[in-house]
């Protein structure tokens, strides 16, 4: 087989399709919608590219309606575990060693079958299995996936025959070989997004590694129509092996086996550090340091100066802390607003937050759904009703819970009258914002409560019309998001333009979507090779004379 290498194409974003009343695209989606309604979906496992049916099962659920069962998957044991192992061991002979654009082509097709034929099957499906908006699935499960398959595979590219060594002396050939990792990544996925669900497990398999992707229990429909998706792509047997199961039991068993290359993973602080512990007791059973790349909690912040335009804070208020049902990593969740705009825009603000329409996403008037689950409805509820008992705080918007039919939180809004109310420090991942109204001479000492109220540092806003206020809040504000906007909501980072992570913690911010994310999967090989080596071990400065 030739091992000529052609340019990928070069990537544009994925257009968002709008879905707006009698466009195409709704009427197609609204017919998958009433498709998927009359089915329930087994969901096997995928282990070395055959369905597997262990008949220990769990059902899926939808979050708005959660009486109705949606698909029954099978879960993992010991044995499939080591199954998925063995089987991806033995992909990674041929996966790792195949032309980096013949790997690609598999993705790019991935990509245009999402863009086409598949696109309202997944829309559909993360609709229903994680009560997201038309809206939100379009700009999630394809816009965003089809971009991550493009954007990663122009920075695979670059990777390979860029990042080469600048000098080769007469004589001597210098090369860097960017060789896959020794022994396959585990890839931990989380229910909010099913792009990043799919793209933990694709990103290092398209520099030549081999994954077990351990989907979230939460959404298992959409992760297994991805899964379904690159198979139909041509993706070979075993390079990514499709394995729910208890995380516990999964964790244990793949962190503690030899061949344990790294770990690729979206989800909460506490079980990240749990995990790097793990890992860390025992590395003297790796053949390798493993990678671990991770992202993980936020407490995401919009902080106005006295000069920001009104109703620009205010829509990004709205849509940044309640779009989703506030369960993106990136979601606002604390403001700090000067008292003269507060004062500006208060009672509107909570007449939007009021009138916002919950309920079925496939009611396309709807702007939110339901909370992903129970333990997610009673943590929400929890904060509104301490917020409600408490001295320091004020439920001013919302502050509704119904759980009957579905997992229903009202968006919220809490007037906190001290900077480290419970709700302005920690990550509640639900549509509650909390707001912390500041004297507007007291901008800088503002900008420091930002910085140091929350451990968090993965997103974060500012809105000013001064630019010394916008370049102060940059300067003071450095470390206290990963992903930082200027004038716009904290939410919404777009594969190829603003590349997604952050540190302190909220992870370890190697950026997906971009080329720092891919080269933490290789294990680079540096190569001289001489073309006339030298004959004798002498050197001219010890002749005599």
């Amino acid at each position: 087989m030739s091992n000529a290498v052609h340019s990928v194409p070069t990537p544009v974003n994925e257009p968002v399709l709008g879905y707006v009343p009698a466009s195409p695209e709704r009427e197609q989606l609204q017919a998958e919608l009433k498709r998927q309604a009359d089915e329930v979906v087994e969901i096997p496992l995928v282990i070395g590219g055959r369905e597997i049916r262990t008949g220990r099962t769990q059902d899926v659920v939808m979050p708005h309606e959660h009486g109705t069962v949606i698909a029954t998957c099978h879960l993992a044991g010991p044995k499939e575990i080591d199954m998925a192992v063995d089987a991806a061991l033995d992909a990674h002979r041929d996966w790792s060693t195949m032309p980096w654009d013949r790997r690609m082509a598999i993705f790019l097709k991935a990509a245009d079958m999402l863009a086409g034929p598949w696109r309202m099957r997944m829309n559909a499906a993360t609709m229903r299995n994680q009560s997201k908006t038309c809206h939100q699935a379009e700009i999630d499960a394809a816009c965003e996936l089809i971009d991550f398959f493009r954007f990663n595979a122009m920075y695979a590219e670059r990777i390979y025959s860029e990042e080469q060594p600048p000098v080769s002396p007469p004589g001597v050939w210098n090369q860097m070989e960017f060789r896959p990792l020794e022994g396959f990544v585990y890839a931990v996925t989380p229910f909010n997004f099913t792009s990043i669900a799919v793209n933990l497990p694709a990103a290092p398999a398209m520099m030549g590694n081999v994954a077990i992707w351990k989907p979230s229990p939460s959404s298992l429909l959409s992760n297994y129509v991805g899964m379904q998706l690159l198979q139909q792509a041509g993706l070979p047997d075993g390079v990514i092996n499709f394995v729910p199961g208890d995380a516990v039991e999964i964790t244990d068993r793949l962190t503690g086996h030899p061949a344990f290359a790294g770990l690729h993973y979206t989800g909460s602080t506490a079980v990240f550090r749990k995990l790097w512990h793990r890992m860390g007791a025992q590395l003297e059973t790796y053949r390798n340091y493993p990678r671990i790349v991770g992202e993980t909690g936020g407490k995401d912040f919009i902080v106005a100066h006295p000069s920001a335009e009104p109703l620009a804070v205010r829509a990004a208020l709205v849509r940044g802390a309640y779009e989703f049902q506030g369960q993106k990593c990136s979601a606002a969740s604390r403001a700090y607003l000067p008292k003269s705009l507060w004062n500006a825009i208060r009672d509107e603000l909570v007449g939007k937050i009021d009138d916002i329409s919950m309920g079925d996403p496939a009611h396309f008037a709807n702007f939110m759904g339901a909370v992903i689950h129970e333990q997610a409805f009673e943590r929400c509820k929890g904060y509104i009703e301490r917020a409600q008992a408490s001295p320091d705080a004020e439920v001013i918007a919302g502050g509704r819970c119904d759980g009957s039919t579905g997992w229903f939180v009202r968006p919220t809004l809490i007037h906190a009258s001290t900077p480290d109310y419970e709700s302005m420090r920690e990550e509640i991942f639900g549509p509650i914002l909390t707001v912390f109204v500041y004297e507007d001479e007291d901008w800088a000492e503002t900008l420091d409560l930002v910085d140091e109220t929350s451990p968090y540092g993965l997103t974060g806003a500012v809105f000013a019309t001064e630019r010394a206020a916008i370049d102060q809040a940059r300067d003071r504000l450095r470390y206290a998001a990963g992903n930082f906007y200027v004038n716009d909501k904290p939410t919404g980072a777009v594969v190829g333009q603003q590349p997604f992570g952050g540190a302190r913690a909220s992870g370890t911010n190697d950026k997906a979507g971009s080329s720092l994310n891919l080269i933490r999967w290789t294990s680079p090989r540096t190569i001289k090779e001489t073309m006339v080596p030298p004959t004798t071990y002498r050197y001219p400065f010890m002749a005599d004379g």
